[in-house]
């Protein structure tokens, strides 16, 4: 991962469930077949005409084409519209930068950790209570010390934390085995348990952007200049800051377990990447095709994926679909959904899993109806030859923020 400037020169206890007959080709042909009918050379969508895709994530994705500097956009099956920039998307540049495209959430990524814990020992409801306090905040001596061992200065505050949103902790169980080798390789086994953490720089990112969005609005940076090499430093100390987060936070989760955790792998889907030949790639919601195995997450009410990037994957810019994607806007949640389900109904999904969440917006705002079908995201990358699947993994707890505690309200952009 590469974020700084060229020279001047240069121009992301429950039964098994039925394997997915998913499978990833491993070659696929530079000439891309579009499936979507307003794809073109320079709006290249990944993603069938059959897509849950809202038409605002496209005029988005299109009002972006006209920005200075911008050679095309990349939209993945989990787009979706974002506030003024969709979400589940790549954006390239020459020349210049956009920071307003990358957003707050500088370095939100998702890692996954081996526990320790075997399956066959799980006790959800037990676990349930020993997490109720996990995501609690550090005291601040202690963040600034541990912050200041892993080369990092600024910010303690919120380390070891979730944040708000869409961020979760998850306690999963290996389902199906789809390659073997595969699993292996990474070292783990269908018989242990592994926590997945989603989150990103908390308000470290969110000062970063404001530096520049006082200065440029949603407008370019040249790429060059000394106020990009300003927000790129900043971004990269942003992106580190993140990924040592969400190793406190799998520390934390499995030391409440009685486990212990070790890292897997881990995958940035928020950032600014130079890459050779191609340009600055602005990932928004997208994961990096160039770091190995990662995992596509459904909702809490579904399977997440362990996926490897597979063919030619230039043309999409090296990025994937980062997750299921958002169906429904935040405020339309409750609305749709309060008849239905009464909160506590919410903290139990149909897979048998539980949810500790204290606040019950947010318990509506993120249930499963609110997000896309995640096997459509798997198999439009499959359809396109761009990922082979792993594995699935089954949900077992998933923790958003204290329970009974107060809303947070850290927006994520």
């Amino acid at each position: 991962m590469n974020s700084q400037p060229p020279p001047a020169s240069s121009s992301d206890d429950a039964e098994k469930t039925p394997a997915l007959p998913l499978s990833g080709s491993t070659t696929k042909s530079p000439a891309i077949e579009w499936q979507h009918p307003e794809a073109t050379e320079r709006l290249r969508l990944y993603f069938s005409e059959q897509a849950w895709i809202e038409s605002s994530a496209i005029e988005q994705l299109n009002r972006c084409l006209t920005f200075e500097g911008m050679k095309y956009v990349v939209g993945l099956p989990d787009l979706h519209a974002g506030k003024g920039s969709a979400v589940g998307a790549a954006y390239v540049t020459e020349g210049v930068i956009y920071p307003y495209l990358i957003g707050n959430d500088i370095g939100c990524g998702m890692g996954l950790w081996r526990t320790g814990l075997q399956a066959k020992k799980a006790k959800l409801d037990r676990w349930k209570d020993k997490l109720a306090d996990v995501g609690e905040p550090f005291e601040w001596d202690f963040s600034e010390s541990y912050l200041e061992r892993h080369g990092l200065e600024a910010y303690p505050h919120g380390l070891g934390t979730i944040g708000g949103g869409n961020h979760f902790a998850e306690l999963q169980q290996i389902d199906s085995v789809m390659n073997e080798v595969a699993l292996a390789e990474l070292g783990l086994d269908a018989k242990e348990l592994v926590v997945l953490i989603h989150s990103g720089s908390r308000g470290h990112g969110g000062n970063v952007l404001n530096q520049m969005i006082e200065i440029y609005r949603d407008g370019p940076v040249v790429a060059d200049s000394d106020d990009a090499k300003t927000y790129l430093t900043g971004h990269d100390e942003a992106v580190k800051w993140a990924g040592v987060n969400r190793d406190v936070m799998a520390q934390r989760f499995c030391q409440a377990l009685g486990g212990e955790s070790q890292p897997v792998l881990d995958n940035v889907h928020n950032f600014l990447e130079w890459v050779e030949d191609e340009g600055w790639i602005h990932r928004k919601g997208a994961a990096t095709a160039t770091d190995g195995p990662f995992v596509i997450p459904g909702s809490r009410g579904s399977m997440s994926y362990l996926v490897q990037a597979v063919g030619d994957q230039q043309h999409n810019a090296y990025s994937l679909a980062h997750g299921a994607g958002r169906k429904w806007m935040r405020h339309q949640c409750k609305g749709r959904l309060r008849e239905k389900y009464k909160a506590d109904e919410l903290r139990r999904t149909s897979l048998g899993s539980r949810v500790i969440c204290g606040d019950k917006e947010l318990l509506y705002e993120e249930a499963p109806e609110a997000y896309k079908d995640i096997e459509s995201v798997i198999e439009d990358l499959t359809s396109f030859g761009l990922i082979e699947v792993i594995a699935s993994l089954k949900p077992l707890i998933t923790y958003k923020n204290k329970e009974k505690g107060p809303r947070n309200k850290e927006r994520v952009y």
